[in-house]
């Protein structure tokens, strides 16, 4: 299937690596250009280098997405580099995992400025020129956690919940302008980080830590059970989000969409 995204630009945040990563590969895959954008400067050059390599165009941008300077610096990247994005895929964000009484509320004013603060700063910035050009998307990265919260980590679930809020306010913001907003809510996708935090419990439940097939097989069992039977990869989170972005998704606006296997067991 075409999904005639050949030509559209995209700044994708947090793409140095996981599912970031996997994202900015499938668009690129497309036809888009991107721009691969972390903190880690190597990583991000990897990345680049990858796409690149593969017959795409890519460039890099570094910046703390949690300040104003950062975002100015990844806008201008994108503004100077590409003349502008037609899609913004907002995936850069912090993951803390602890208990809930161990959080001070300074920890969660300071994660939702990472988490939430981050995706507004790139919007503020690079909507406008969307609204100009008369297309767009916005794709933000959400969790099933807005929905179905754990124990731990609470301060991370409100600041999804708050990613999908503002994804449907944002889509009634610019009805008919020919821009869409929409959340993509993963479940547990084994990424390198959460590879670590998986081995990092083994010990926990009596398993190796060495032993990823067995770990993920006690997590999809007493985790996160779910109909698929099967934990998730990057690129189950990279097709969702590149169709999204593609003029084929232009009647799919204000949504949420999960994809977790059916680990949550609502249809809303």
């Amino acid at each position: 299937m075409d999904l005639q995204l050949s030509g559209k630009r995209a700044l994708v945040t947090g793409s140095s690596s996981g599912i970031g990563e996997a994202i900015a590969k499938s668009l690129a895959s497309e036809g888009v250009a991107v721009v691969v954008h972390g903190r880690r400067e190597a990583e991000a050059k990897r990345v680049a280098a990858e796409i690149a390599a593969a017959g795409s165009k890519a460039v890099v941008a570094i910046g703390d997405l949690s300040s104003e300077a950062g975002a100015d610096a990844v806008a201008k990247v994108v503004s100077d580099t590409l003349g502008g994005a037609d899609i913004l895929v907002n995936n850069a964000g912090a993951y803390p995992h602890g208990p809930w009484l161990e959080a001070s509320a300074a920890d969660w004013i300071n994660l939702y400025n990472q988490n939430v603060g981050s995706m507004v700063r790139l919007i503020n910035r690079l909507v406008p020129g969307m609204k100009e050009r008369g297309w767009g998307r916005v794709i933000s990265l959400a969790s099933v956690v807005a929905t179905m919260p754990f124990p731990a980590g609470p301060a991370y679930s409100a600041t999804k919940s708050a990613n999908t809020n503002m994804a449907v306010s944002l889509a009634k913001a610019l009805a008919g302008t020919g821009i869409t907003s929409n959340a993509v809510s993963p479940g547990m996708i084994v990424t390198p980080g959460v590879e670590d935090m998986l081995k990092g419990m083994a010990s926990q439940f009596g398993l190796p830590s060495d032993d990823l097939p067995a770990i993920e097989e006690f997590a999809l069992k007493n985790m996160v059970p779910n109909p698929s039977a099967r934990l998730g990869r990057p690129e189950d989170i990279a097709a969702a989000v590149t169709f999204l972005a593609s003029p084929l998704a232009g009647y799919i606006n204000g949504m949420n969409l999960r994809v977790d296997g059916g680990t949550v067991p609502t249809v809303n």
